[in-house]
C-alpha cells in the first residue's frame, strides 16, 4: 500500500479526539472542541446527613444548568489500587506512636482501595456561519471576521472558571488538572497500566503518545492483555435517596464509573420534550379507536395509560423546564470492569450489577 495517509481506522489512537495541549490542562480536540479536568471530592457518605447530600445535589444543578447546547459534561470515578501507606513525620512521640499502630492495621488488612473524581467540560464551538451570524448582534465588533480561536478559547475558559467556582463552594476539594496531570488522567481512561505521564516539548499528536495498549472489540472486548466488561444504564428510577449507588465504594477492585451529559438549550429542550409529548399523546388511541369514534360521534373509553402517563411527565417536565428549575440533557452511564482472567471479570461485573 503506497498511500501516503490510511483511509480506515486500524489503532486506539484512531479513536481518540484529543490532539493537542493549547494551555494549562485545556486539550483541542479533532473536532475543533476544547475540553478541561478538575478533579474534586464531595462530602464524605459515611458522615453527611441526607439534607446535607439534596443540598449539595441542587447546588451542583444550578452550577451545571447554566451551560447548553454544545457543551458537554463527564463525570467519572476511578476506583483503583492505594499502594503502600503514606510516609509521615510527627513531633511528638504519642503522635507517632498513634500513626505507627495505624500503619500496622494498614499493613495487616487485605488490599485496600481509594476513588479518585473526575469533572470534564467540553465545548464544542458553534460553525462559523452561526458564529457569524451572532456578531452581527452586537455593535462595534468586526462583522467582517469570523469566529476568533483565541476569543473561543478565553470565552471556554471564562466560563468553566465560573462553573467551578460554583462548584468549589460546596466541595471540599476542587481544582483544575495541571498539563502533566491532565495527560496522566486521560492516559487512565485508556490504558490498565497507571503511572505518570510528562508533557512533550511539542505537547502534539495527544491520542497517539497515550495510546499504549491495543484495543480488541467484539462481544468480550479486551484493553491489551485486560478482558473489558461494561455496564450501562439504560433506565432510571422515579424515586431516589442520596448515595443511592454508595455501596460501589465497598467492592475490593478497580473499575471507572463515567456518566456523560450533553447539554440543550432551553429552546432546544422545549423542542425535543414538545415532540416526545405529542408522540406519546398520540398513541393513547389506537387507529381503530380513532375510526370508531368518527363512526360512532362517540369518544373512546379505551386508552393507553401508560402512553397517557408518560405524556403528562413529559409535559411536567416542559412546565419544569419553562420555571427554569431543571435543564435538559442527554445522559449516559456506563460502570467499567477488567481482569486478564475473563471468568474474574465477569464476576466483577455480577457484583457491580448487584449494586
Amino acid at each position: 500500500n503506497l498511500a501516503e495517509y490510511r483511509h480506515s481506522n486500524a489503532r486506539l489512537a484512531d479513536f481518540l479526539p484529543w490532539a493537542a495541549l493549547v494551555d494549562e490542562g485545556i486539550i483541542l480536540n479533532k473536532d475543533g472542541s476544547f475540553q478541561r479536568t478538575a478533579k474534586f471530592r464531595g462530602p464524605d457518605l459515611d458522615s453527611a446527613v441526607p439534607a446535607e447530600l439534596v443540598a449539595v445535589v441542587g447546588r451542583l444543578n444550578n452550577a451545571l444548568r447554566r451551560l447548553g447546547s454544545g457543551w458537554a459534561v463527564f463525570v467519572e470515578a476511578q476506583r483503583h489500587f492505594a499502594g503502600a501507606y503514606p510516609p509521615s513525620t510527627f513531633p511528638d512521640v504519642a503522635s507517632a506512636l498513634v500513626d505507627a499502630e495505624r500503619r500496622a492495621q494498614f499493613e495487616e488488612a487485605s488490599t485496600h482501595y481509594e476513588s479518585s473524581y473526575f469533572l470534564t467540560f467540553l465545548y464544542l464551538p458553534p460553525e462559523v456561519g452561526a458564529a457569524k451570524a451572532e456578531r452581527l448582534l452586537y455593535e462595534g465588533r468586526d462583522r467582517t471576521v469570523g469566529a476568533d480561536a483565541r476569543e473561543v478559547l478565553r470565552g471556554f475558559i471564562d466560563q468553566t472558571n465560573r462553573v467551578l467556582q460554583l462548584v468549589e463552594g460546596f466541595m471540599p476539594e476542587c481544582a483544575w488538572l495541571d498539563d502533566q496531570d491532565t495527560l496522566t488522567y486521560l492516559h487512565s481512561t485508556i490504558s490498565t497500566k497507571r503511572h505518570r505521564v510528562r508533557v512533550p516539548e511539542i505537547p502534539m499528536y495527544i491520542d497517539a503518545l497515550l495510546a499504549d495498549q491495543p484495543l480488541t472489540g467484539g462481544l468480550e472486548p479486551m484493553l491489551g492483555p485486560a478482558n473489558l466488561r461494561v455496564l450501562t444504564i439504560v433506565g432510571f428510577p422515579g424515586a431516589t435517596t442520596p448515595g443511592i449507588l454508595d455501596d460501589l465504594n465497598r467492592l475490593a477492585f478497580s473499575y471507572r464509573w463515567s456518566t456523560r451529559a450533553i447539554m440543550l438549550d432551553n429552546t432546544d429542550a422545549t423542542k425535543l420534550l414538545t415532540k416526545i409529548r405529542r408522540q406519546w399523546f398520540a398513541k393513547r388511541k389506537s387507529i381503530g379507536a380513532i375510526l370508531k369514534e368518527v363512526m360512532t360521534n362517540e369518544a373512546s373509553t379505551l386508552l393507553d395509560t401508560d402512553a397517557h402517563n408518560k405524556a403528562l411527565d413529559a409535559d411536567a417536565a416542559l412546565q419544569e423546564l419553562g420555571s427554569d428549575q431543571i435543564g435538559q440533557a442527554f445522559v449516559t452511564a456506563t460502570i467499567t470492569v477488567w481482569d486478564l482472567d475473563p471468568n474474574a471479570a465477569d464476576e466483577k461485573l455480577r457484583l457491580v450489577e448487584k449494586v
